[in-house]
Parts: structure tokens; C-alpha cells; sequence
């Protein structure tokens, strides 16, 4: 009898396993919605501004690039053997306390300063919103503010399923969005780009300096750990292959509704005018605005930045508490303290909020160029780590194939290109 409960118990998972889910349809969105910052309203005169020709080998590129590593990220994050073990207990199981110790820096450092850009991206994006779109007055920035990132923390704090239901309920207006402009601006298309003179040496240029701006576009690994402690808690054994096919659609959705807005953006208006908006810094809707003197762009423009920084948010805010008590956890076990995770938890909320508060509250001005440092970092856990870990951990060792030689190359290329960016 027991021997038939247990098959039964086991043909379940399996079969959970198999099947597509709404579970698995709700992390796909929430993947999604963490990759879909609101440098998406900047990613096509970013990505475009070197013409035609280089942006299709991009694409052809970033789809595997993206996919391949985040599940490599999501294979180490479920080889632990603590089926509860997030990113940061993981990598001290695998290579240490004093390497894991180093890691969980870098990946904190890496996300934290980012969840501080959106808390004064979200603040500067309602305040013009409700100034320039509502004709109100200007709101008090401190009460906004705290309103605002409270409010975000406020659902992070409800627990895993209200996140999930507020991101996928963000994400569809979003993909509505992004998905209507594609079509609205198709017939204005030109041949402008493809009849764009280009050299060789202009392309691989090109190619090089932005493949890391769609990298770190389309990158969802904050959420990653939380994502692959949910599969495994469900599934068992059998995660790794449900969290890759999720992985894998997350990935097809990014490339299928944003390259689209891209090209069809990129492919409106003529290389002068994407240099022209560059040299503005304008997000790309507001430069549409301009230029068909149509307001619903520029409140479009708003939607999108106010749905991408929320739904990006939660993301962010999942891979900055991982960091913050990985560290606090590890430094107590070095030092032979007992550890009060309800205390650790609410000094971590507490933590957040203020800090996220305070610097959006002062609008700080030298997040870009924070931003510029952590990147590289976080490409490294990303592309690199997992790769190194294919090599150096038993549990990753039949992982190993020639595929993550693409993985790493491609890693550097991100990475190097980024700093060159950061230079030139």
C-alpha cells in the first residue's frame, strides 16, 4: 500500500512537471515583468542608433544568450542540497564561506543600487505625470515619495502570491502597450535604415557596444532564486526542466514584443532622427509625441515607465533581500550567533524602505554611473559564474556541454563591451 502511494505521490509531480501550469504562467509574466525596466522606453534608440543590419544579428544573438544564461543561473540555484537553499546559501555550499561570503556581496551589490533607481524613477515618473498629464500641482516629493515606495515594499511584504497576481496584472498592460505601438507605427515604416551606409568594421563596432545594452535589457536574474526555490518546493527533482521551459518562453516573449517595438520603432523614424532623440535624451514614445503632435504618446511614455518600474520593482526587491540576509546569515555563522529570521526580516523590510525612500526623497543624480559599476558584476554571476560551476561542482558536472563555451564568450563580450561603453 505504501508502495502505491508512493508511485501515486510520484506520477503527481511528474505530471506537474509536464504539464503547463498557471503556476508556470504567472512566473513566465513575472520573469518578464523583472527583465521590462523603463529603459524599454530608451532600448530602441539605444539598440538602433547603430542601423539596420547590426540590430539583426543582435537578435539572432540575444534570444540564446538570454536564456542560456538564466538557466544556468536557475540550474546552480537548484543544486543545493537544501531543497530551501536561495542563491546566497548555494554558493557558500559550493565553494565556501569565504568565496560565498564575496559572491553574495557582489550579487547584492549588483541588484541594491538598481532597486534605488527605481525608487527615484517611479517618484520623478508619477510627480510628472500627475504635473504635466493631470495639470495638478506639484506634489510634495517626501510624502510621494514614501507613499510610493511603501506602497511597493507594502506588497512585497503580503507574500509571494499577492506579488505574483499584482506583477502579472501589471505585465499585461505593458505587453498591450508595447505590442499596440508595433502595429499603430508599421505603416509609417521606411527604408531609411536598410539604405544607412555601414562598414565592417562599424558593424562588429556596433555589434560589441550593444549587445550588453539588450543583456542587461532583457535580464530577470533577481528573480531567479525566488523563481527556482518556488519549482523546487513544487516539483521536486523535476524543477530543472518545468523552470527551463519556463525560461525558455520568458525568453521567446522578450524577444517576440520587445525586438518587435524595436524594429518597429527603429524602423519609423530615419538614423538622423534616432540621433537626434540619443543626443535629447528623450524615451522614445515622448519622441513620437513630438514629432505627430499626439498626446497619447506622452501619456503613454508615463504608462509604460510607471508599469515597468513596478512590475521591475518586485524583482529587484526579491534579489536585494536574498543579498541582504544572505550576508547577515553568514556573518553571524562565522562569528557562532544564532540567527532570529522574523528580526532579520523586519530589519531588512525597515532597511529598504528608508534607504529606497531616502534616496528618492534626494533624487540623487549619481545612480547612472553606479549603475555603470554593478553592471559588469552582475554579468559575471550571470554569464560566468554558472559556467565555472558546470566545472567545479559535482552536482552542475552533467550540465557540462559545448554550449556554455557560448555562454562564456558571449559573457565577455557582454561584459567587455559594457566597460568599453562605460569608456568610449
Amino acid at each position: 500500500m505504501t508502495q502505491g502511494v508512493m508511485q501515486g505521490a510520484a506520477s503527481t509531480v511528474d505530471a506537474k512537471a509536464k504539464s503547463w501550469s498557471k503556476r508556470d504562467t504567472e512566473w513566465m509574466l513575472a520573469l518578464f515583468g523583472t527583465a521590462i525596466g523603463a529603459g524599454v522606453l530608451f532600448l530602441p534608440i539605444n539598440a538602433g542608433l547603430g542601423g539596420i543590419w547590426p540590430l539583426i544579428l543582435m537578435t539572432v544573438l540575444i534570444g540564446p544568450m538570454t536564456f542560456l544564461a538564466h538557466r544556468g543561473l536557475t540550474r546552480l540555484c537548484l543544486s543545493s542540497k537544501n531543497p530551501d537553499a536561495d542563491i546566497t546559501q548555494t554558493v557558500t555550499e559550493h565553494f565556501g564561506p569565504k568565496a560565498g561570503a564575496l559572491i553574495t556581496l557582489g550579487y547584492f551589490a549588483s541588484i541594491y543600487p538598481i532597486l534605488l533607481i527605481y525608487g527615484i524613477g517611479i517618484t520623478n515618473t508619477i510627480s510628472s505625470l500627475m504635473v504635466n498629464q493631470m495639470g495638478m500641482e506639484t506634489p510634495n516629493r517626501a510624502i510621494l515619495s514614501f507613499v510610493l515606495v511603501a506602497g511597493l515594499v507594502a506588497i512585497m511584504v503580503g507574500g509571494q502570491k499577492l506579488v505574483l497576481k499584482v506583477t502579472n496584472t501589471l505585465v499585461y498592460p505593458l505587453i498591450a502597450i508595447l505590442f499596440g505601438t508595433s502595429l499603430y507605427l508599421i505603416p509609417q515604416w521606411t527604408t531609411a535604415q536598410f539604405d544607412a551606409p555601414i562598414t565592417m568594421a562599424g558593424f562588429f563596432k556596433t555589434v560589441f557596444l550593444t549587445i550588453p545594452v539588450l543583456v542587461f535589457a532583457f535580464n530577470h536574474s533577481p528573480a531567479v532564486s525566488s523563481f527556482a526555490t518556488a519549482y523546487r518546493k513544487d516539483l521536486g527533482n523535476d524543477a530543472e526542466a518545468q523552470a527551463s521551459r519556463t525560461l525558455k518562453r520568458t525568453s521567446m516573449m522578450l524577444v517576440g514584443f520587445t525586438m518587435l517595438f524595436v524594429y518597429s520603432c527603429v524602423l519609423t523614424l530615419s538614423p538622423a532622427e534616432l540621433m537626434a532623440a540619443k543626443a535629447s535624451n528623450l524615451p522614445i514614445l515622448s519622441v513620437f509625441a513630438e514629432r505627430t503632435d499626439n498626446a497619447i504618446f506622452g501619456w503613454m511614455a508615463q504608462l509604460v515607465a510607471v508599469v515597468a518600474i513596478c512590475s521591475s520593482f518586485f524583482g529587484h526587491y526579491m534579489g536585494t533581500r536574498e543579498g541582504l540576509q544572505g550576508m547577515i546569515v553568514n556573518k553571524a555563522k562565522r562569528e557562532g550567533r544564532e540567527v532570529n529570521m522574523k528580526l532579520v526580516d523586519k530589519g531588512i523590510i525597515a532597511f529598504i524602505t528608508l534607504t529606497v525612500w531616502a534616496v528618492a526623497y534626494a533624487n540623487v543624480s549619481v545612480m547612472g554611473m553606479i549603475e555603470s559599476l554593478v553592471a559588469p558584476i552582475l554579468a559575471m554571476i550571470l554569464f560566468i559564474l554558472p559556467v565555472f560551476a558546470v566545472k567545479r561542482v559535482p552536482a552542475m558536472r552533467k550540465y557540462d556541454s559545448a554550449i556554455n563555451i557560448f555562454t562564456l564568450v558571449m559573457g565577455v563580450i557582454a561584459i567587455t563591451g559594457f566597460i568599453a561603453s562605460q569608456l568610449l
